[in-house]
C-alpha cells in the first residue's frame, strides 16, 4: 500500500475519494432523507445529454453536463408544483430526453469520444489536480449551507408541508439543496461514472440510517462509510487492476446487507435475553 502512495496518480485519486464521499453524504442523507432518490436518478441520466452535448460544440462535457443537472432538476421541482404534475412523470420525461439528446449529440459528434467511458463508467485514477478544487469547493460549500441552515434543511427534508406552516423558506431551501444535488451529482460523475452513481449518493445513508436516527448523525456515519468503501476500492482496484466504481459499489452492497444482518441479530438475541 506504501508503494502505492509513491505514485501521484494514486494519491490525488484517494484525496478524491475521501473529498467527493464527505459531499456526497451531506446530499444523499438530504436525497434519503427527502426521498428524492428517483429525482436524482432522473438528474444523473439528464447529464447524458450535457455530455453528449459538450462533445459536440467542443466545449468543456463536465460544465455542460452542470448546466443539465441543474436545469433538469430545477426543471422537475418547478414543473411538479407549478404544472401541478406528478414528479415521476415529470422525472421519467427529464430521463428519456436526456439519454435520448446525450445518445443524438455523441453520434453527431465527428470521430471517436474516447473519454465517453469515463463518464459512463467512472475512471477516479484519471482525477487531476483541478477536480481536486472542485471537489473540495462543493464539499465546502454543501457543508457549509447545511450547517447554516441545518435545522430548516432538516425540517424541509422530512415534511415539506410542515415546514410551510410554520413559515421557513421552504423554496429557498429546496431550490439550493436541489442545486447542490444537480453539482454533486456531475461531480461525482467522475468518481463511480453515470451508471453507478445512485450507489455512491444512496447505499453509505441506507447503511448509516440502520444504526442512526438523527439527521446529523446519519450524514457523519454515510460520510465515514464512504470513505472507507472508496478508499478500500481503490487499494483493492488498484492491486487487481479492475474498474474501481465497481469495487466501491460492491463493498457498499456488502456493507449494506452486513448490516442489516448484523442488526437483525442484535435484535433477535435482544428479545432473547429479554424473555430470558
Amino acid at each position: 500500500m506504501l508503494e502505492m502512495l509513491s505514485y501521484p496518480f494514486v494519491r490525488l485519486a484517494l484525496l478524491a475519494v475521501v473529498l467527493i464521499a464527505m459531499g456526497a453524504a451531506v446530499i444523499g442523507t438530504y436525497i434519503i432523507t427527502r426521498r428524492m432518490v428517483s429525482i436524482a436518478g432522473g438528474v444523473t441520466h439528464a447529464c447524458f445529454g450535457g455530455l453528449g452535448l459538450g462533445y459536440f460544440l467542443g466545449v468543456s462535457p463536465v460544465a455542460m453536463a452542470a448546466v443539465f443537472a441543474i436545469a433538469s432538476s430545477v426543471a422537475v421541482e418547478w414543473m411538479s408544483r407549478r404544472m401541478h404534475l406528478r414528479e415521476d412523470s415529470v422525472i421519467a420525461v427529464i430521463w428519456a430526453l436526456g439519454m435520448a439528446a446525450g445518445v443524438l449529440f455523441v453520434f453527431l459528434t465527428p470521430g471517436y469520444v474516447p473519454e465517453l467511458n469515463s463518464f459512463l463508467f467512472g475512471n477516479i485514477l484519471s482525477v487531476s489536480p483541478a477536480d481536486l478544487w472542485s471537489f473540495g469547493g462543493f464539499t465546502l460549500a454543501a457543508g457549509a449551507f447545511t450547517a447554516w441552515r441545518y435545522r430548516q434543511v432538516v425540517a424541509v427534508a422530512f415534511d415539506r408541508d410542515f415546514a410551510r406552516v410554520i413559515g421557513l423558506p421552504v423554496r429557498f431551501i429546496t431550490y439550493t439543496m436541489t442545486v447542490l444535488v444537480a453539482v454533486g451529482i456531475v461531480l461525482t460523475i467522475r468518481l463511480v461514472g453515470v451508471m453507478l452513481l445512485m450507489s455512491m449518493l444512496s447505499l453509505p445513508v441506507m447503511i448509516a440510517e440502520i444504526f442512526c436516527r438523527r439527521y446529523s448523525t446519519i450524514m457523519a456515519a454515510a460520510a465515514g462509510v464512504s470513505i472507507l468503501a472508496g478508499v478500500g476500492g481503490l487499494m483493492i482496484a488498484t492491486v487487481a487492476d479492475v474498474p474501481c466504481s465497481a469495487i466501491i459499489v460492491m463493498l457498499l452492497v456488502a456493507a449494506f446487507f452486513g448490516a442489516k444482518a448484523l442488526k437483525t441479530f442484535s435484535r433477535s438475541r435482544g428479545r432473547s435475553v429479554s424473555r430470558g
